[in-house]
């Protein structure tokens, strides 16, 4: 017997970074939307804890403990008193380390999935607990949608999105460390007074009417200057994009991937070929959210 879960990436349509907390992270207000471009983990039983990987960027994805599909696993199994003797295979199709939450994704999948197959009954609560002391993304990479992130972005509300909203995706070469774009945003900012993270109330009313442009006009990412800091080369690549007709762009979480919103599909086909012929990017990909999130795929 095997399970199979299907789980989407993620863009942050808006990214407000608070001042560094004592524990060393930031309060945030993340309003993450899932997209669909999707990994799928298939966990069987085993004789014990084994993952393999494959798909685009695969031989960059670690084998061991440290993935949070294993994490999730071990943490599932000890909560219930079982050994966590699974193979747990990654079908990757979300950009590595690519800021949309590949990794997150991964670990929300494994622990739905290993659930699925244990019979563990874990409930949601259980789940989302779960999901919050993996890392700050893993629990909306479970619930997928439309969703407001608070305190590090794990605690979740839901936000209503009244229409589907077309994106392309710039993949770069090689990724960017998460740590190290917010050590950079606190670089940037030392000295600085940086404002309490809020929700935008225009971007939410946007996302409830469905309205690109608007959306569009409310885009935001503090961490985008400390990822252009880090990687200048993508402001190429967002100027690119512009250019080529989106209407809007920005690095995707702390990057390197940048997201283009467009118009509509036509517009997504004409702004992913400017970008792969500009050379100012490995790969584009078109997408539309939001999208559901961890899903247990029926034979």
């Amino acid at each position: 017997m095997s399970v199979t879960v299907r789980v989407p990436a993620k863009v942050n349509v808006q990214l407000a970074v608070g001042a560094p907390r004592p524990d060393g992270f930031h309060d945030l207000a993340n309003v993450f939307l899932a997209v669909g471009l999707y990994d799928e983990v298939t966990v069987t039983p085993a004789d014990g804890l084994r993952i393999t990987c494959s798909g685009p960027d695969a031989a960059q994805v670690p084998l061991d403990a440290t993935n949070l599909a294993a994490r999730a696993a071990i943490a599932l199994a000890e909560r219930h008193g079982i050994a966590p003797d699974v193979h747990i295979h990654i079908a990757k199709d979300i950009p590595v380390a690519g800021g949309m939450a590949g990794g997150s994704a991964d670990g929300a999948a494994a622990l739905l999935a290993c659930d699925a197959l244990w019979s563990t009954g874990a409930g949601r609560d259980e789940l989302l607990a779960i999901c919050a002391q993996l890392g700050s993304d893993v629990p909306f990479s479970l619930v997928g949608g439309a969703a407001l992130g608070t305190g590090r972005g794990e605690r979740l509300t839901p936000v209503d999105v009244g229409g589907t909203f077309h994106w392309v995706f710039a993949v770069a070469d090689g990724g960017l460390s998460t740590p190290a774009v917010y050590g950079e945003f606190d670089r940037l900012t030392a000295g600085t007074d940086v404002p309490e993270p809020e929700a935008s109330p225009v971007l939410l009313a946007a996302l409830r009417a469905g309205d690109t442009t608007a959306l569009a006009e409310a885009l935001s990412n503090d961490l985008q200057q400390a990822a252009l800091s880090l990687r200048p080369s993508l402001a190429d690549t967002l100027a690119a994009g512009t250019a080529a007709g989106a209407l809007a762009a920005l690095v995707s979480g702390s990057g390197p991937t940048t997201a283009f919103l467009v118009a509509d599909e036509e517009s997504a086909r004409k702004v992913a070929e400017a970008l792969l012929t500009s050379g100012t990017c490995r790969n584009a990909r078109t997408a539309v959210s939001p999208a559901p999130g961890a899903t247990v795929q029926r034979p």
